[in-house]
């Protein structure tokens, strides 16, 4: 019987659900689901330059399941580019530290503290907002 999984930090959501393939002859051939966990990973590792054993200490894991989250993702970006296929970003296993929601309207990501009741999008005021993860 396998380990249960505990989630994984993520500071932020991506500030996107997807990205699709440009000027190709050929359609979108299905999508990849690149969770946050391993957007997380690419993000701390390869964009803010992080070794692996400090960003395995941010998002709370241990050193070998970031490795393996990390190599997931990088197979699944390689995956989509090659195979033509749309990237999906989807919520997996993650924890945030802080509420996070996200606007139907204008498409923003932010951040309330729980002691505000106006749940209204700070960007364009309209009420038509999403609440994206259950903090710990």
């Amino acid at each position: 019987m396998s380990r249960r999984h505990h989630p994984r930090k993520v500071v932020a959501p991506p500030a996107f659900k997807g990205y699709r393939p440009y000027g190709t002859s050929v359609d979108s051939q299905g999508e990849v689901e690149l969770l946050y966990e391993e957007y997380e990973a690419i993000k701390l590792a390869d964009y803010d330059g992080m070794l692996h054993r400090e960003a395995c200490m941010l998002m709370g894991i241990s050193r070998p399941t970031f490795a393996r989250i990390y190599e997931s993702a990088r197979r699944k970006i390689a995956h989509a580019l090659v195979e033509v296929k749309t990237i999906k970003s989807v919520y997996g296993n993650a924890s945030f530290d802080k509420n996070w929601f996200s606007c139907k309207s204008c498409h923003a990501l932010f951040t309330m503290p729980r002691q505000i009741d106006d749940k209204t999008c700070p960007m364009c005021h309209t009420e038509e907002i999403i609440f994206i993860n259950e903090p710990k």
